[in-house]
């Protein structure tokens, strides 16, 4: 068992999965809600399949009610980092900005964006940097995506740095091509959830036809040699969270991060949805080393965190 401490990044985490399970249980109580079967499951650790899973994330972020929950929710994401020490600490959040605001009327953008900058201004004070990227949803359509756009460029934060496609794999990257260029045209990076619920090939057309910068999972990439030839050639990093992937990907088997890190890709760990699927870096650091990762592999890890973070760049 290696002795280097975890890193203190999490390289991908989404806020509407972030909120801590025990308020949500609270929340639904007073709500006279049943947290559903499939969220209980996940609390659990028990594996459930993607659309299972798509349900209970959204019964526990329809609770991001006004700029306090929306703070409090940073601050829950920023105590899932690695103890205060020394090295960078960073988050690179997600956030579906378009389904709080527009299609469930959660709160209002300027709420969202008022309570998310107050705890991203918290956390810097306690030395955490935190980039935002906005998240669209892939089986939504194309026409979403654009929608995310109109919402988020007219009075965008500085701290909002990426776009990104995630949900259900459905609609092919090439038809997300000019959403994708037009967020890179505003100034945004582009990163894809691929190769999660999806086959291999999307990661490979994600960056082909999309123009995707950076992959979120990617675990099923693991057996495409082209694939990974792909990543390797262009430095495209891999957001791999463990312990979602082996809830939500059943079919896995073992998990692919040994091989992609002997092959050359730049794979960094996240937490994707805590309050969802509860875990937090040292745990994730933990299933890393339970993969036997050579003390190479790791020291990569750790490396890769940094210097792939968007965070790390504001």
């Amino acid at each position: 068992m290696t002795t280097l401490l975890p890193p203190r990044i999490d390289r991908h985490a989404h806020l509407e999965g972030s909120l801590d399970p025990t308020w949500v249980r609270k929340q639904a109580a007073q709500a006279g809600k049943t947290v559903p079967a499939t969220l209980e499951a996940l609390w659990r650790r028990e594996l459930v399949d993607f659309e299972g899973f798509i349900g209970a994330f959204f019964f526990a972020c329809g609770f991001i009610r006004g700029a306090d929950v929306a703070k409090e929710t940073i601050r829950a994401c920023v105590s899932r980092l690695a103890a205060p020490g020394e090295g960078l600490r960073g988050i690179d959040l997600w956030v579906s900005p378009h389904f709080l605001v527009k299609q469930s009327a959660f709160l209002t953008l300027d709420e969202l964006w008022k309570g998310m900058d107050e705890g991203i201004q918290e956390a810097r004070q306690q030395g955490v940097r935190i980039a935002v990227i906005i998240d669209a949803v892939n089986h939504f359509g194309t026409d979403h995506g654009h929608e995310v756009l109109d919402l988020v460029l007219p009075n965008k934060p500085a701290w909002v740095v990426g776009f990104s496609t995630g949900g259900l794999e459905r609609v092919p990257f090439k038809d997300w091509a000019k959403v994708f260029d037009r967020a890179r045209k505003a100034g945004l990076r582009l990163a894809a959830h691929a190769g999660e619920n999806g086959p291999g090939s999307n990661v490979r057309e994600a960056i082909l036809d999309a123009g995707a910068e950076r992959i979120v999972h990617g675990v099923r990439a693991a057996k495409d040699p082209s694939t990974l030839e792909l990543l390797v050639e262009r430095r495209i990093p891999l957001d791999i969270c463990i312990t979602s992937n082996r809830a939500l990907v059943p079919d896995l088997g073992p998990h692919p991060l040994p091989d992609l890190l002997k092959a050359g890709v730049r794979c960094a760990l996240g937490t994707d949805d805590p309050g969802v699927i509860p875990c937090d870096i040292p745990w994730e650091w933990q299933q890393a080393e339970g993969l036997g990762l050579s003390e190479a592999q790791l020291q990569a890890l750790r490396k890769h965190a940094v210097e792939d973070a968007w965070c790390m760049n504001l």
